[in-house]
Order: structure tokens, then sequence, then C-alpha cells
């Protein structure tokens, strides 16, 4: 199916009511199947591993930015537990009011 007409149904969907939801429903199995990942992974080996992955960031800044932007993320858990109180916001509200210039 080309672009277009993916696009045209995609919207005439969105604008029918039809509720979408977003990613792989819970209990649902990996699209890329244990085997595809091991071969992936016997790939990487057999290009150099680690070692070549560290000179390959190491060559060009891009090459790290990729790796600190899309690489490295994919090790972080998906979800940050925090609690944040009425203190921090208050907190906040006097650093901004104090680092406004006098009139």
């Amino acid at each position: 199916m080309n672009e277009s007409v993916h696009n045209a149904t995609t919207m005439a969907e969105l604008n029918s009511g039809v509720k979408r939801s977003r990613g792989r429903p819970k209990g649902a199995k990996s699209r890329l199947p244990a085997e595809a990942k091991e071969v992936i992974a016997a790939a990487a080996a057999c290009l150099g591993g680690t070692e070549r992955l560290i000179l390959w960031a190491k060559e060009d800044p891009k090459n790290e930015y990729a790796f600190w932007a899309t690489i490295y993320p994919k090790l972080l858990p998906l979800t940050v537990n925090a609690h944040l109180t009425a203190n921090l916001v208050s907190e906040l509200a006097a650093l901004n009011a104090s680092a406004k210039p006098a009139d």
C-alpha cells in the first residue's frame, strides 16, 4: 500500500471515532523473535563487539551522540518513579521570583 493511501485510511479511521491504542497489548509476544535477536547479536560479535562499538562511537561526535541518544537509552527503564511534593513547587516558585530582575 502506498503511503498516501495508508495515511488517508488512518485519517479516515481516526475521524470515524475508532479508538486506537498505542503499543503492544500486555502479554503479546515481541515482534522480533528470539532467534532473530540471536542472529543480530552474533553479527555484532563478528563485527567487533564491544571494542568495535567503542571505536565507532569515538570516530565521530555524531556517532557518540547516536550512542547516547538512541542506543544507550534502550537499556534504561521505561518508567521513572518519583514523588514530588508541594514543597518542591513552592521552592521553584521562590527561585523563579528571586531570579527576576528588580524594576
